[in-house]
């Protein structure tokens, strides 16, 4: 798939036709919803028509299958994806606030708006797509979810897509929201674009896709001689820990037998071994040692 430098789109962009007092109510309206649930917004703001495009710039309209977006919001993304020239009934909207479903369908005809929980997503998009997504666009507050939550929802989406497709998610952090120690487990390669200062506050886009035959083989090799060095360390330290115990029992031994041949503190005289010990006060046996 090109890049996101790539022209592909099938219509030339153009500047937001959204008129300046409905930003600002949706500015209002997206700030509500954070009041209201924190945890489900992630931002107190939409996303910026910069950031919206970057996002949309990763989705190439000539590939065959329908685009999922999930987190919609108010349809900033939206908005970006249909300039990039998708059309409205290759749309699949996932939006969890019913307040943002009216809105998204009243200003976007022919969008197809599901309400429902982007986290189980196959149990949401069952049976209304013809065929598999060809991309994936995410808005969700990852960062905000447990980690084992966000690999499943990453591992998910990708079952949901044929093997070039691509889960697309931004963040306010500069780092990946899926480890990349986990990418690399799960077979997944990540691609990420230079943060987009213009947005407040600044944000970057991450592109999950699946690693290639090569990329895989090539990762295998360097896991294994990785893995390969480390074995070699584990033997060394437990052969240096085997090597000291043993030092340390013959210690150990050693510091027991002068102890015992130590003189008696009531007589002046060797000690008496044990089992010589208890022959005597049995009777049997001839004591050859003063006690």
């Amino acid at each position: 798939m090109p890049g996101p430098s790539a022209q592909t789109g099938a219509r030339c962009p153009r500047k937001s036709t959204t008129p300046m007092e409905l930003r600002l109510a949706d500015e209002a309206r997206f700030f509500m919803s954070w009041l209201d649930n924190p945890g489900l917004a992630g931002a107190v703001s939409p996303s910026g028509p910069f950031l919206a495009r970057m996002m949309a710039r990763y989705v190439d309209p000539r590939k065959a299958g329908s685009i999922v977006e999930l987190g919609p919001g108010t349809g900033a993304i939206t908005e970006a994806l249909l300039e990039r020239g998708i059309a409205p009934k290759r749309l699949f909207l996932i939006e969890y606030d019913g307040g943002f479903c009216s809105l998204l369908r009243r200003r976007f005809p022919g969008v197809h708006v599901i309400k429902g929980d982007a986290y189980q997503l196959s149990k949401t998009l069952k049976g209304r797509l013809r065929r598999p997504p060809g991309a994936i666009v995410s808005s969700l507050p990852l960062l905000l979810k447990p980690e084992s939550q966000r690999l499943a929802l990453l591992t998910e989406a990708m079952d949901c897509m044929p093997k070039d497709g691509r889960f697309i998610q931004f963040s306010y952090s500069p780092r990946s929201p899926i480890p990349r120690d986990n990418l690399l487990e799960l077979g997944f390669q990540v691609d990420a674009c230079s943060p987009v200062w213009l947005n407040l506050p600044p944000a970057r886009v991450w592109a999950y896709r699946r690693r290639t035959g090569a990329e895989t083989e090539l990762n295998l090799k360097r896991t294994n001689a990785a893995q390969e060095f480390f074995d070699r360390l584990k033997l060394g330290t437990e052969k240096v820990q085997l090597d000291l115990m043993k030092e340390f029992a013959a210690a150990k031994a050693k510091l027991r037998n002068e102890t015992n041949r130590q003189p008696s503190r009531e007589s002046g005289f060797w000690r008496e071994p044990d089992f010589d010990r208890s022959r005597k006060s049995s009777g049997s046996g001839n004591s050859r040692y003063l006690g």
